[in-house]
């Protein structure tokens, strides 16, 4: 697993690596916190980010969220201090493990498999969430396509769903396809 440091100080990277070497993680980039971090961490395309900040000012900390939502990654940020704000605003930027005034060796493992734990728990909440507004996308579309056929067949519900079933299954399609082709064409025809 390949991880990325990002640090302005030499000195805590060094900490930081050394924990990680002692855990058995030895696939590891330094990277300088102030200079090109964007592109430094796509050419690294590391797994898990540490981010280690010693004092960071509310500027530091905004920038270092802004790359934390575009990253997608499981990432860790060790703060010496922080305030509600702060750590309000490190959740919503997508930072996996936020710890305050907790740098130590020993604790640098136990903390990147925290961050990517709830990477993936938060990844899959996330993929459950994009299902299940699908499903009502889809839902919707299929009882408006519905609503279009009793109209226009004077039929009832079932009949009107038998159709748009049968004739997913004789093209090969989802259901919700034929409904919105359905809705679409209703919109181009009017009421003819």
């Amino acid at each position: 697993m390949r991880i990325a440091i990002i640090d302005t100080s030499t000195t805590r990277a060094a900490i930081i690596s050394d924990g990680l070497r002692e855990a058995g993680l030895d696939d590891i980039v330094v990277i300088d916190g102030t200079l090109g971090m964007v592109a430094a961490l796509e050419k690294a395309a590391p797994e898990v980010v540490l981010i280690n900040l010693e004092n960071p000012s509310r500027d530091v900390l905004e920038e270092f969220f802004a790359v934390s939502r575009a990253l997608a990654r499981p990432i860790a940020m060790f703060v010496d201090q922080s305030d509600a704000e702060s750590t309000n605003a490190a959740v919503d930027a997508g930072v996996s493990a936020y710890i305050v005034d907790g740098l130590a060796k020993q604790r640098i493992k136990p903390v990147i498999d925290l961050a990517i734990r709830r990477f993936q728990a938060f990844a899959r909440l996330q993929a459950e969430l994009h299902e299940a507004r699908s499903a009502l996308a889809d839902r919707t579309t299929v009882d408006r396509a519905k609503a279009i056929l009793m109209k226009r067949r004077g039929i009832d519900e079932p009949t009107a769903y038998g159709l748009l079933r049968a004739q997913a299954m004789r093209s090969n399609r989802r259901i919700a396809e034929i409904a919105d082709a359905i809705i679409t064409s209703d919109v181009l025809m009017g009421d003819l």
